[in-house]
């Protein structure tokens, strides 16, 4: 298959491979006044610190002008010096008060006590902006980068395998699998349907280490009989959600992946990972989590 094919199908996934959702909203604003918090806090850092540093100079620059305006407001402030004017309006907004300038008439009072507010304001609403950044609970969940379709039991499964980063365990961990695939109504409209996979198990009380998903391709299931040339032509897709409780913070998390179809290896199966130690633990070596081996010949 061409790199040319490969970029076109990656292009058309839903999920990404890091989780986020791949794709494009046209007639909807990205920045919506109204819902300000969840915009903010769906930046990344570097936005976040460009926003925030870019609205604390503007503030700033306006109450300089502002200062300005009044005249001679400001004790010890060079008439008409606008540097003057924006570090005293740094220095009252931080309510640092050096005292080498102060305000000496109401007008100049006034601005004073109206930065003043928004200075507190603003303290608050980024303080509280940076701490649910930090607060906000995420999975450090890695899925493999292929899924493999092998013999289990004698049945041919879908499988892939998904393990938990942390030290700590995640609580009434759930996966749940959905096909999502192109179909033709009998009018002839074009529509995406999801399908959800039955997994053998789908819950794991404590995930603490590696969990191998697996969806049994019975002749019930959406993927009995498909070939890859069908599920390219179909634009299937795989669609992964793992939720559960982080034992640390006790609060949720959730972890998104997608497999496309040149990401599904038929006939081929995972390398162990398992293994024992001298001293009789058991040891997980993840520099194979990815690893497959083709199978020479087929046990389905």
């Amino acid at each position: 298959m061409s790199e040319t094919y490969r970029r076109k199908i990656s292009v058309r996934r839903l999920v990404n491979p890091d989780g986020d959702f791949n794709v494009v909203r046209k007639g909807v604003s990205k920045f919506d006044w109204d819902d300000l918090y969840h915009a903010l806090l769906t930046l990344s850092w570097i936005k976040l610190f460009a926003v925030v540093g870019t609205g604390y100079i503007i503030t700033n620059i306006v109450f300089a002008l502002m200062y300005l305006g009044v005249g001679n407001g400001v004790e010890n402030m060079r008439e008409g010096d606008f540097f003057d004017a924006f570090f005293f309006s740094v220095q009252t907004m931080a309510t640092i008060g050096y005292g080498a300038m102060y305000p000496k008439t109401l007008s100049a009072n006034i601005l004073v006590a109206i930065e003043a507010l928004l200075g507190l304001l603003g303290v608050s609403v980024g303080s509280g902006l940076v701490f649910a950044r930090f607060s906000l609970p995420k999975a450090r969940v890695m899925f493999s980068r292929i899924a493999v379709v092998t013999s289990y039991n004698g049945v041919p499964t879908l499988m892939f395998r998904v393990a938990n980063e942390r030290q700590s365990w995640i609580l009434e961990a759930e996966v749940n699998v959905s096909l999502v695939t192109s179909e033709i109504t009998k009018e002839g409209q074009a529509m995406r349907r999801f399908y959800k996979l039955p997994l053998f198990r789908h819950q794991s009380s404590l995930f603490a280490l590696t969990w191998t998903v697996m969806h049994p391709i019975t002749e019930s299931s959406p993927l009995h009989g498909i070939t890859l040339e069908e599920m390219q032509e179909k634009e299937m897709e795989i669609l992964v959600t793992l939720t559960g409780i982080d034992q640390t913070v006790s609060d949720n998390i959730h972890a998104h992946h997608s497999y496309i179809p040149t990401e599904i290896l038929w006939n081929h199966k995972f390398a162990d990972i398992l293994s024992k130690t001298q001293d009789g633990r058991r040891s997980v070596d993840y520099n194979r989590f990815h690893d497959a081996i083709a199978l020479e010949v087929a046990e389905y």
